[in-house]
């Protein structure tokens, strides 16, 4: 059985996705960006973002009857790898005992210029 999670952010429907997608005992959430509703949080701030968007994650795992303990896949995207030890500092406050699989990669840029970390998650009950 599917379930779709939405955020009721306008670009899921525009887009067409959906914040995170259960399936079974398996969630995948979507990229996820450090925004709320006044704008970028944390601009230039590397491990700032890193940090709300991991706490935006916790909220959707929340929503979807998991949490941050079954999570069993981080992918984080940075526009600048030279930064990776703040993004990692980050990630390690969350995930240190946790420890998921995860990749950290490069790109040249979001749709926001301001943003400069995203990260996708994958979580599995029981896993």
């Amino acid at each position: 059985m599917r379930t779709n999670i939405s955020s009721g952010a306008k670009w899921e429907d525009l887009v067409g996705y959906s914040r995170a997608v259960r399936v079974g005992n398996a969630l995948e959430v979507s990229g996820t960006v450090a925004v709320n509703e006044q704008g970028v949080v944390g601009k230039g701030d590397f491990y700032a973002q890193t940090k709300f968007i991991l706490n935006k994650v916790a909220g959707v795992l929340a929503q979807a009857g998991f949490s941050l303990e079954d999570v069993v896949r981080t992918r984080i995207y940075v526009t600048d790898i030279r930064q990776w030890e703040d993004v990692g500092r980050a990630h390690g406050e969350v995930f240190s005992k946790i420890k998921p699989a995860t990749s950290m990669i490069e790109v040249s840029r979001f749709i926001e210029p301001d943003f400069l970390v995203e990260i996708e998650v994958t979580a599995v009950k029981g896993g």
